[in-house]
């Protein structure tokens, strides 16, 4: 300080030469001091703009702690008055359970209990394993597209959509077979209400890869008109033994309205047979088309896809309602105990959260704080150096004007020298304590950042314990587990009698099972002597069945013996019953060795007379019938073809007729003309006569004669030019087309061989056909493309050939240019 007063009090005369120079460097000095002035200034107002805000957020921050600190109070009176009901509905609970408890076991009703359970379980796998078989039974696309449907109409907000077939219908179970084998596969096609959801769906199915499925949109469902069922008691139309909701009948009326069911195949064929439009159906699946095909055999039940929905149904029903008879009063008050444990928990992590928020709230203020604090103290520095400059900007204005001149004195010229080593001396002092404070001011930093990330979190985290410590809600929590334990206690207690009932009845069954075991050991003894005995008789009966085989061996070789000695009379054996075996045995042996006198006498003769003359009279029958049957083959023979002849001359004639009209339309007074082509033989010797059973004329084929100017004689087919065959050939396609047309026709170049003239008339010809038949042409002749309705070209670039649709005026102009290169 002392030697910056002596250096002021020196002034500028060691510095400038002049006054002038002195006065310029004072000036520069006074611009640049202005410059930092108005810049400290400009961030003196940003400081105090910023301190205004910090200011304005430390309000707020206290408005929003503060009504963070009513909501938790308004939480913390709800969680008390939840405890209190908590705990009432608890010990309504034990009581209940205590109740039940006695008389369950005084009523011993546990065994009943267990057995609705068992059955709930025994019905669940029943509804898994026909849930298994159901989707075994579903094809795989149709799988996945029908798990999708849920999901995709909940995740796009679909409604309309109604569910497949097998799971809107219901029937009796003999009717199972016949309703599937009639739907087929319809039974998976899902019901909607329109077709724009329909279109929707398919979409998102396409996008999603998840199978594919045939939709029955309502607006769109017909159901078939004119159908006349029989009335017949043996059918009956399948539409009246299905129930279904009556606004999806469009839907099933599509699928079964033409389908009859009968009692039996024999029904069904007649009833096909009168009714062609209808499909008839028997209860074991055997269906009979309208068209005459029949379809039958055995149909698998186990794969029966509404035995399966009809089992799912069925069992979860019952399910549901085993469930509602194992629920009572305590699983109301368990529900209600859970509903209120979650809105404790809740309201509980309602509490933390608003905690939570005025912990960080609560940060958020010491943050501002402290960047208040620094504000603050820069805004102090800031005002401190506009203070400084102002003065040295008045210092050094005062002191341009003044002359240069020296006020030092000799004592404070020797002083100023002294002080410049010393100054020396504390520069150096100066940097190492700047080195000091450097290190200090790290490991100072090192120390805030420990504090900040552990100590202070952990002052945090007790002084959250120390509150929740102090909550009323400890209180409540306290009275609830001293409640526990008391009902805990009596639980226990109970649980203690009925142990030792339960040991009681363990040791009277004990007894029981070992009196049981007692009497088993007896009945197993008795059992071992039966079985002794049994033993015992199947010997004795063994020996008898060998007794009996011996006998009936013998009995056997005597019936042989008997039959080859040849027939006897009924009195015979009538008299050899009242013999004994030894008289029978020695007239035997006595009538063997007469017998042995005719060994070369045929003993069968009489039965091989009798067995031969049976044969033949069947013989004879068999013969009749072959015979009758062979005159009704000849004559259903005879009928049917008179009945081709018939048809035969018929369409000849017809087509005859029809050659003839359109020769004359294609060739304008051209004569043509079909006849038949008999066999050679009979032309030569002229016997073209019906044969005796009245058949036509035997011919082998077709001829045309033709004339293209009307006059002169015909011509036949191997007389005329490429051209005029072409006309004739078409001739004869479109009287074939007027007597029995087809759907469409195809043409390769036709025109190609043709006079301008009968190119233009078949054009004429064709287009005057199309509008009830459909004619595909190739032509390189502009006659057929101006008729056309539709032109596709052919282009061959870089060895690929395309097809595309062109313009009239495009292939007018390809044709004529085609022409033009072949004219060339």
């Amino acid at each position: 300080m002392k030697l910056s007063i002596l250096y002021k009090k020196q002034g500028r005369a060691t510095q400038f030469s002049n006054k002038a120079a002195r006065d310029e460097w004072l000036r520069k000095e006074i611009e640049d001091l202005e410059r930092i002035l108005d810049s400290n200034m400009v961030q003196e107002q940003k400081f105090e703009d910023e301190i205004l805000r910090l200011n304005t957020d430390l309000t707020e921050l206290d408005v929003h702690i503060k009504k963070h600190e009513v909501g938790i109070g308004d939480l913390k009176a709800h969680i008390s008055k939840s405890h209190e009901q908590f705990n009432f509905k608890k010990r309504e609970r034990d009581e209940e359970h205590r109740k039940r408890t006695r008389h369950m076991f005084t009523q011993g009703k546990w065994g009943e209990e267990s057995h609705l359970s068992s059955e709930i379980e025994k019905l669940k796998t029943e509804v898994e394993r026909a849930e298994k078989n159901l989707k075994n039974a579903t094809p795989g696309y149709l799988r996945r597209g029908l798990s999708s449907i849920p999901r995709i109409c909940i995740e796009y907000e679909i409604n309309g959509v109604f569910g497949p077939l097998f799971k809107l219908v219901d029937c009796e179970e003999k009717y199972f077979n016949a309703v599937e084998v009639t739907a087929g596969n319809s039974l998976f096609q899902v019901v909607v209400e329109n077709d724009d959801i329909s279109t929707e769906i398919i979409r998102h199915l396409t996008s999603l890869k998840c199978g594919r499925l045939t939709f029955i949109p309502l607006n769109r469902a017909k159901v078939p008109n004119h159908v006349i069922y029989p009335q017949n008691s043996g059918a009956t139309p399948l539409m009246k033994c299905l129930k279904f909701d009556s606004k999806f009948a469009s839907a099933f009326g599509q699928v079964f309205g033409t389908t009859v069911l009968c009692d039996d195949l024999n029904v069904a064929t007649r009833v096909a047979k009168s009714n062609g439009l209808l499909d008839c159906i028997t209860l074991e699946g055997d269906l009979v088309s309208g068209k005459g095909v029949m379809t039958g055999g055995y149909y698998d039940k186990s794969q029966s896809k509404l035995r399966c929905n009809n089992i799912i149904v069925k069992n979860q029903n019952t399910i549901n309602t085993k469930e509602k008879v194992l629920e009572d009063n305590i699983t109301q008050l368990v529900t209600e105990l859970q509903r209120l444990e979650a809105d404790w928990t809740h309201r509980n992590s309602q509490v933390e959260k608003l905690k939570q928020e005025i912990a960080n709230a609560n940060k958020r203020k010491q943050d501002i704080h402290k960047a208040l604090e620094n504000k603050e103290k820069s805004l102090g520095d800031i005002k401190t150096q506009v203070d400084q400059l102002r003065s040295s900007v008045a210092m050094k204005k005062a002191e341009m004007g003044k002359e240069l001149v020296d006020h030092v004195t000799p004592e404070e010229r020797e002083q100023l020298s002294r002080l410049n080593p010393k100054i020396k001396d504390l520069q150096v002092k100066l940097i190492a304590y700047k080195t000091d404070r450097i290190e200090r001011e790290t490991r100072k930093a090192e120390l805030e950042a420990n504090l900040a990330t552990n100590l202070k979190r952990r002052k945090n985290e007790l002084q959250a314990t120390i509150a929740s410590m102090e909550d009323d809600t400890l209180l409540s929590l306290a009275g609830l587990k001293t409640q526990e334990l008391n009902d805990a206690t009596l639980l226990v207690d109970e649980a203690t009698n009925e142990l030792e009932s339960l040991c009681h009845s363990i040791s009277e069954k004990r007894m029981q099972v070992k009196k049981v075991k007692d009497k088993k050991a007896k009945l197993k003894t008795l059992e071992d002597d039966h079985e002794g005995k049994r033993q015992d008789k199947a010997k004795i009966l063994e020996e008898l069945f060998i007794q009996r085989n011996t006998l009936l061996a013998k009995q056997e070789e005597y019936t042989k013996k008997i039959r080859q000695s040849g027939p006897l009379s009924l009195e015979a054996f009538d008299t050899y019953k009242r013999k004994n075996i030894k008289e029978l045995q020695k007239m035997l042996h006595r009538c063997s060795e007469e017998l042995q006198q005719f060994s070369h006498v045929n003993k069968k003769a009489l039965d091989q007379y009798v067995n031969f003359t049976e044969q033949r009279e069947e013989l004879k029958e068999k013969q009749a019938e072959l015979d009758a049957g062979d005159e009704k083959i000849k004559e259903l023979i005879s009928v049917l073809d008179q009945r081709k002849d018939e048809s035969i001359e018929r369409t000849f004639k017809g087509v005859a007729l029809e050659f003839r009209k359109v020769f004359s339309e294609l060739v304008p007074g051209g004569i043509g003309d079909l006849d038949r082509d008999h066999d050679d033989e009979d032309e030569i010797y002229g016997c073209r006569e019906a044969d005796t059973e009245g058949k036509d004329e035997k011919y082998i084929g077709v001829k045309m004669k033709v004339s293209f100017n009307g006059q002169g004689e015909t011509q036949s087919m191997k007389q005329l030019s490429g051209g005029q065959k072409t006309v004739v050939a078409i001739a004869l396609i479109f009287a074939i087309q007027r007597c029995d047309p087809a759907p469409f026709y195809l043409f390769d170049e036709i025109d190609a061989a043709l006079d301008p003239q009968y190119r233009t008339s078949i054009s004429n010809r064709i287009h005057g056909l199309a509008e009830s038949t459909q004619f595909i042409t190739t032509t390189f002749r502009p006659e057929l493309v101006k008729v056309a309705d539709k032109i596709y070209g052919v282009f061959y670039n870089n060895s690929v050939s395309s097809v595309n649709v062109i313009s009239k005026d495009q292939a007018l102009d390809f044709v004529e240019k085609d022409q033009a290169m072949l004219n060339l």
